[in-house]
């Protein structure tokens, strides 16, 4: 069966614009992300996927890319039956497990000591979690890993790709070459790697720009022909774009170097320094890019860290 993919372009509050969802008829209707809880998306879902001929029962059934609110918000709007595919790490963000929220709240409060935060620390874990309104709660049917073949999205490979998020994986049809990539390769802006913790709240934190550029690399091995994003226009050039995003990063953390040379400095004055105008209103954005580069430079053994008394961290060269 020819898998027709229909591009819905759905609204969202974010400063990343609009959020691309995905209708593929195949063996099943299967709807790949379900954009952000908001009436405007809702209604715009609604229009367009009539315009293709299909109303929301008629969905068989919905694979995520990742737990983002802006690619699983509307899951909560649709019919109950309707299952639900999605890495293991989604389950705890859109069933809103209490025990994880406390460990995030956790997580990033002892990271907000380690960054050297100066400030009202609630009222920013506040605006870190305050995206999860446009989220969804429902409960995910099947965990979904490398490896695994989705009923109906049988012709479909599956990667997990972390880096971008903890939960996200692409799908590739080896037939034609397209990827469905999420928000891990995107033609016109860069994915941040965001902080997330560990489903085990013992372990180590994730380091996302370092599982990202990995991730990245390993497309670097798979022949795409056209990559179908989450946000922006298709991605005709798949290799060429991915080696200028790792040249970039690698061209970022350079520019860190330089200013490590200069003095030692914690991931908050960093923050600061290479995000004056955005770190208050995109704390959690901002953080995450800093500290993507110190990950980077610590593992190139370019910058050693010390950590005071007090807990906080400095960087030097």
């Amino acid at each position: 069966m020819d898998e027709k993919i229909n591009k819905l372009v759905l609204p969202t509050p974010f400063a990343v614009g609009d959020v691309n969802v995905y209708l593929i008829k195949g063996d099943s209707l299967t709807l790949v992300d379900a954009g952000v809880k908001t009436e405007e998306a809702w209604e715009s879902f609604k229009k367009q996927l009539k315009e293709t001929g299909y109303e929301p029962k008629d969905i068989e059934q919905v694979v995520l890319t990742h737990h983002h609110p802006d690619h699983v918000g509307l899951l909560e709007w649709l019919p109950e039956d309707i299952p639900v595919y999605g890495h293991p790490y989604v389950r705890p963000w859109i069933e809103k497990d209490k025990d994880f929220l406390k460990s995030y709240d956790l997580f990033y409060s002892r990271l907000f000591t380690e960054f050297g935060i100066e400030g009202d620390v609630e009222k920013m874990l506040l605006a870190l979690k305050s995206p999860l309104r446009y989220s969804a709660e429902r409960a995910l049917t099947y965990e979904t890993e490398e490896g695994d073949v989705i009923p109906g999205f049988e012709n479909w490979t599956l990667f997990e790709t972390p880096g971008h998020a903890q939960s996200h994986l692409v799908f590739y049809r080896e037939k034609d070459g397209t990827l469905i990539a999420g928000d891990h390769i995107l033609a016109t802006i860069s994915s941040n790697p965001l902080l997330e913790p560990p489903l085990d709240p013992l372990k180590e934190r994730p380091k996302p720009q370092l599982q990202y550029n990995e991730s990245l690399r390993r497309m670097l091995g798979v022949e795409i022909r056209e990559v179908f994003t989450g946000h922006g226009p298709e991605v005709k050039k798949t290799h060429e774009l991915i080696e200028r995003r790792l040249s970039r990063q690698h061209d970022r953390s350079m520019q860190v170097l330089e200013l490590l040379k200069e003095k030692p400095l914690t991931t908050f004055e960093l923050t600061k320094i290479l995000f004056p105008a955005v770190y208050e209103k995109q704390l959690g954005l901002t953080l995450s890019e800093t500290t993507a580069q110190l990950d980077y430079l610590i593992s190139n053994e370019a910058v050693t860290k010390r950590i005071n008394d007090d807990g906080t961290a400095y960087f030097s060269a």
